[in-house]
């Protein structure tokens, strides 16, 4: 099978798509044939190095996927071969992955493969961060930044799925197009000079939220515009730049900013997973969450696909795709 490795951190063209032997699933493992790999900012980070934390070398990037079960370890339960799924696993770039069967989940029928590949950490995320940490109601004003990205994205879907009102904030007239695509009520520019009077005239003077995938200067801005008792969610740093915000500005608006940290919740309370997918399912089955459309690449155009992600060029969640025969 076909799997792409890192031998050495640099930029997307120097990851190499070796053959390597498939691989077999121990006991309570599963062998699954990847029929699409999900791409976030983070994978194009890690083969630079350039992440908090480095891997070993050699590397096999990628973490999402989803496909169909190939074969099933020995003590493996609830679960058959020709099972559609999605998940997560190291090396998630190749024709075949195996994980542990506790880290897959049976996609819903409404899921195609690309949309499911692209599902798992944005959408857990943005449940962990709306619900668990910002306690979203409905009725409620959330603006989101980066909206036109894979993080941003799935955020407006679940906010729409909750009843709040999502004003999308991105950089372009493409992207704030896609937003609105996506489910949000409006979008502002905010490279604008003037975007924060943009944004109370959209907002009516009231915002309850703000979802922060992107740091920098947005941040203390974006915090400026929140009303008295709001929410500030960090959620990453996208543009590069860790914003400061004077802490005179949660006292006088008595707001809070708060950290959603989806992995380290994860690792320290791996049940998560299970209930956040499982609501998340029973939105989809319900009517109330409709997933963003998703931008699928071949496979074998990966090193290409990287360095646009990483230029702030796509517009919505990267998927890889394998095709038959590539």
């Amino acid at each position: 099978m076909k799997i792409y490795r890192c031998d050495a951190f640099g930029p997307p063209e120097s990851l190499q798509r070796v053959d390597v032997e498939a691989p077999t699933p121990r006991a309570d493992e599963v062998l699954v044939d990847v029929a699409a790999a999900g791409v976030g900012f983070v994978d194009g980070l890690m083969i630079q190095g350039k992440y908090q934390v480095k891997p070993p070398l050699p590397y096999f990037p990628g973490s999402e996927f989803a496909g169909t079960v190939r074969a099933l370890g020995r003590d493996v339960q609830g679960l058959i071969v020709g099972a559609r799924v999605l998940g997560t696993a190291a090396g998630a770039y190749a024709d075949q992955v195996v994980t542990r069967a506790a880290a897959l989940y049976e996609m819903p029928e409404a899921l195609d493969f690309s949309t499911a590949a692209g599902f798992f950490i944005n959408y857990a995320t943005a449940l962990y961060g709306l619900r668990d940490c910002g306690h979203l109601a409905a009725g409620e004003t959330v603006l989101v930044l980066g909206a036109a990205g894979g993080v941003g994205s799935a955020a407006i879907a679940v906010a729409k799925a909750f009843g709040a009102r999502v004003i999308a904030g991105a950089s372009s007239e493409a992207k704030r197009t896609a937003a609105i695509s996506f489910g949000a009520d409006a979008a502002v520019d905010y490279t604008a000079p003037d975007w924060r009077s943009a944004l109370k005239e959209l907002t009516g003077g009231q915002l309850d939220m703000v979802y922060d995938p992107v740091g920098g200067a947005l941040s203390e801005a974006a915090f400026r515009n929140l009303s008295p008792g709001g929410r500030f969610l960090v959620v990453g740093f996208a543009a590069g730049d860790i914003a400061k915000i004077p802490l005179n500005l949660p006292l006088l608006k008595r707001a809070s900013i708060v950290g959603v940290d989806w992995g380290g919740e994860m690792r320290a309370n791996p049940a998560i997973n299970r209930e956040l997918m499982g609501t998340l399912f029973e939105m989809i089955a319900a009517g109330r969450l409709q997933p963003a459309g998703v931008v699928e690449k071949p496979m074998d155009a990966l090193p290409a696909a990287l360095t646009q992600q990483l230029a702030g060029d796509i517009v919505g969640k990267l998927v890889m795709v394998n095709r038959p025969g590539v």
